[in-house]
């Protein structure tokens, strides 16, 4: 196991500074030496740089200081464990997308993780080149729409694809701040009202692979959207099927 709070890209990169490689710098938060040597491996030879972290602590300050793409999250750290890690982030507005690596494989854990704000889950023992997969499927739903001029509005919300930034009504005092896939969950279904999605086209579509979550990684990630949007949501539960993007139905009058 690694020394807690060294990491292996700063050993090989004593001022602190790995190069970013041409895909961005990932940031790998990982205790067990092993595995971040062959994360790092792989994501390097994917064109990332990458920065090792190996506790909570080291891994907030990290995203702080080199600004990653992305971070690759292990859930069970010494001292402030990974969901910790992800409730601060997402406290203090940073939205850095995050991929929880873990070996605990509880249904309630990767719902927890989910809830809080992460973008993927893997459950160890992993594939490096699904690893690697995942991270990229995450990135190029960050990287710009075609319609990113285009603001796609479906009843009181309206969201920008090139900004990445969603509203209610149209003004930008009452943003509202979603995940990264959160956000891509409800673009795709805003740019095909009414239109109606079973849970494993969503989970082809947005996150760009056959999720092994299951489709409960759909419901928690439309759920924390209706959370966030109240009232407002357009996202509709098709009983049986899926779900699409409709304007809410209007409320009735009282008495009636």
């Amino acid at each position: 196991m690694a020394t807690s709070g060294s990491s292996a890209a700063d050993q090989a990169h004593p001022s602190g500074s790995p190069p970013s490689g041409a895909r961005g710098l990932v940031l790998v938060v990982e205790d067990e030496r092993a595995i971040a040597d062959l994360l790092r491996l792989y994501l390097s030879r994917a064109g990332f740089g990458v920065h090792v972290a190996t506790d909570g602590e080291s891994a907030l300050e990290a995203v702080r200081s080199v600004r990653p793409v992305a971070v690759l999250l292990d859930v069970g750290l010494p001292g402030i464990d990974g969901i910790e890690v992800v409730r601060r982030l997402r406290a203090a507005e940073d939205w850095t997308p995050v991929l929880f690596a873990t070996a605990r494989d509880d249904e309630v854990d990767r719902v927890l993780g989910l809830e809080i704000g992460a973008d993927d889950y893997i459950t160890k023992p992993f594939s490096p080149r699904e690893v690697v997969a995942r991270v990229k499927a995450v990135l190029r739903r960050t990287s710009g729409p075609a319609d990113a001029g285009r603001v796609l509005r479906v009843g009181n919300v309206s969201l920008d694809p090139g900004a990445r930034r969603v509203y209610l009504g149209s003004d930008p005092a009452q943003e509202v701040e979603l995940t990264t896939t959160e956000f891509d969950l409800l673009a795709h279904l805003m740019r095909r009202p009414a239109r109606v999605f079973t849970r494993e086209q969503l989970l082809s579509d947005v996150w760009g692979y056959a999720a092994t979550l299951g489709t409960r990684t759909v419901d928690v990630h439309v759920a924390q959207v209706r959370a966030k949007l109240g009232p407002s949501s357009p996202i509709r539960t098709v009983r049986g099927v899926g779900y699409s993007a409709e304007p809410p139905a209007p409320s009735r009058p009282a008495g009636r």
